[in-house]
């Protein structure tokens, strides 16, 4: 019986696993099943999607019609329902219609959500977030009703995070005006040590012109869209047409732990990359390697990817091994003195 390898996802995890499948061993099937329906595009660049008119064609890298021309089969506009375990049947729903697929593997590469704090949760129709080309294209129409009102949209962007930097930095190459708040008194903590910091905050306010805020606990949002304000602890900025919030990631685990699998932060797998169903595996921004490390870059997420396409298809029997990764904030003229931390 032909195997059956069903990869739920369609970012890099899914899709290089997928097409490296394909490349190893033409008898395995191989089905993609994914919510997307833009194709598949680099998630990196959707924080420089600003700046580049023509963003939203040149951030696909590949249509989902050429992985079906190489023998993917693509389930596109997709929901996954749910996943039964014991009949090694996933259920999704695509155009109002309930579908099954059955699979004698399950890769689940379902990414990550943006991470939004307890107190945004019930204010989501006052901010966006930027964690897909949907959300880009959101947040370009937003700007171009802006620019029919006022000469200068003024943004506020709330996280000092790599997103966040990188977000602020293409914002203002526009022209725009931002004001970028964070919780913490240094930008970037977890990637940067203190003097990059320091270098990175400098670029951002010298030769970018962004108002940085750096202490700033964020309790919500008021008013309305192109006339908002930001909260804080004892006061009010006011004045945002648009605000963004790019506070971190949250891996998608849902899946999994409605049908029973370990998670914790992640989707907990072990060395082989295998839940605690040895015919479910996880990679990429939602899973969980032993000692609770998640490696959401795209250098280790692409090597998952292609080590799990090797052992599927029996030509990989050693674990998988973090390879060398440097994590990069891309703001231009920034380069960092020290070593990135992970």
């Amino acid at each position: 019986m032909t195997m059956q390898i069903a990869v739920v996802g369609s970012g890099i995890a899914g899709v290089t696993c997928a097409e490296e499948i394909r490349k190893l061993d033409r008898q395995l099937l191989v089905t993609l099943i994914t919510r997307e329906t833009h194709g598949y595009y680099s998630r990196p660049l959707l924080s420089h999607g600003f700046s580049r008119a023509d963003i939203e064609s040149k951030i696909v890298l590949k249509s989902f019609a050429a992985l079906a021309a190489n023998d993917i089969a693509v389930e596109s506009g997709a929901e996954v329902l749910r996943l039964d375990r014991s009949a090694k049947a996933l259920h999704f729903c695509k155009g109002g219609t309930e579908q099954s697929l059955n699979y004698s593997q399950l890769v689940l590469a379902t990414g990550s959500d943006a991470l939004l704090p307890a107190p945004f949760r019930s204010q989501s129709g006052l901010f966006h977030v930027l964690n897909s080309l949907d959300d880009l294209v959101v947040l370009r129409r937003l700007r171009e009703r802006i620019l029919a009102q006022s000469p200068r949209p003024r943004w506020a962007v709330i996280g000092g995070g790599l997103i966040g930097c990188e977000v602020s930095a293409d914002l203002a190459k526009t022209g725009d005006e931002v004001v970028l708040f964070h919780a913490l008194p240094r930008l970037m903590e977890r990637q940067l040590a203190e003097e990059d910091s320091a270098t990175l905050l400098g670029l951002l306010r010298g030769a970018f012109g962004i108002e940085v805020l750096l202490n700033q606990a964020v309790q919500g949002f008021s008013g309305v869209e192109m006339d908002l304000s930001v909260c804080l602890s004892s006061q009010t900025a006011p004045g945002f047409h648009g605000i963004i919030v790019a506070c971190g990631f949250k891996p998608r685990i849902e899946l999994a732990q409605a049908t029973g699998l370990e998670t914790r932060r992640g989707i907990v797998v072990n060395e082989f990359l295998a839940t605690s169903d040895p015919a479910v595996y996880a990679i990429g921004d939602s899973a969980e390697l032993p000692g609770g490390r998640l490696y959401a870059y795209v250098t280790p997420v692409r090597s998952q990817g292609l080590w799990l396409a090797k052992h599927l298809a029996g030509q990989e029997a050693n674990p998988w091994k973090v390879p060398a990764f440097k994590p990069k904030a891309k703001v231009p003229g920034f380069e960092a003195a020290h070593p990135y931390l992970f």
